[in-house]
């Protein structure tokens, strides 16, 4: 059984998401869009989950559209609607579906006339789907020629396989026994991470808590992973550069890509 990604993405709008929490959000949207403009563009967010992303880019002036497996991050978008007060529902439609589905692709398509959009932003996402490379060649397609495709995913590390042991056992175990291992992992998860950056980890970034986040991460199956050469490799046979890549803080997090399709090559 995969991991609700959408009940955890509600219980975090209701609960844990603040004013400052979007603004913060919105200022690292802007940092990792600067130099893309967004008003006036097409903009698809593949697993848009409590919806954060997708609202900033309405809020920026772009045409969103939402894809989501889970109907559950419906609610969470609705929840999360309510720090946007000049964004309207009606603004974003959603596609319930997956990535893997050819039919989820055509209708994600019907939106830019068949097109292709000029930004896909897919945030840890595609490593969750089931089949990683057959979602990076989905949202190829969506992709219009010279547009961007933004995504993260996580890095591979040799303990890359023991978390995906303990994903799945944590799908597997009764509700009570889940809580209990996310507790368990709780302030192991912590330590690590203050070991490796030697910052306090529940100072996060683009708008996240780290309770859910640990939820997410002790819980988040189906998971896959690849290293940045990897990734780069498979992109560029996709026919995309890459523009710009920020390497994981920790080991087994993800690492950020901006790739461009089909961008002309600079002559030197």
């Amino acid at each position: 059984m995969p991991f609700d990604f959408g009940k955890n993405w509600l219980d975090f709008s209701k609960n844990a998401l603040t004013s400052a929490k979007v603004k913060q959000a919105e200022n690292d949207f802007a940092k990792l869009f600067a130099g893309i403009e967004l008003t006036g563009k097409t903009f698809i967010d593949i697993g848009f989950g409590q919806g954060l992303s997708l609202l900033i880019a309405r809020q920026n002036g772009a045409t969103v559209v939402g894809c989501e497996i889970n109907p559950t991050c419906k609610e969470a978008l609705e929840q999360t609607l309510i720090h946007f007060p000049h964004v309207k529902s009606t603004d974003i439609p959603i596609v319930i579906g997956s990535i893997l589905n050819q039919d989820t692709v055509n209708q994600l398509l019907k939106y830019s006339n068949n097109q292709g959009v000029d930004i896909v932003h897919s945030w840890g996402v595609l490593h969750h789907t089931g089949n990683m490379r057959q979602a990076f060649q989905s949202v190829a397609k969506l992709v219009k020629e010279d547009g961007y495709l933004v995504i993260a995913i996580y890095n591979k590390h040799w303990s890359s396989y023991i978390w995906l042991i303990i994903k799945w056992l944590y799908c597997k175990l009764p509700s009570l026994l889940q809580s209990g291992l996310v507790y368990l992992f709780y302030p192991i998860i912590w330590l690590a991470k203050y070991l490796v950056t030697r910052e306090n980890p529940t100072k996060k970034t683009r708008g996240m808590d780290f309770l859910y986040d640990v939820i997410d991460w002790v819980g988040g199956y189906p998971y896959e992973y690849a290293s940045i050469e990897e990734i780069e490799k498979l992109m560029m046979n996709l026919g995309f550069q890459k523009l710009k890549h920020v390497k994981a803080q920790v080991p087994t997090g993800c690492n950020e890509f901006i790739f461009r399709k089909n961008l002309p090559l600079i002559e030197k």
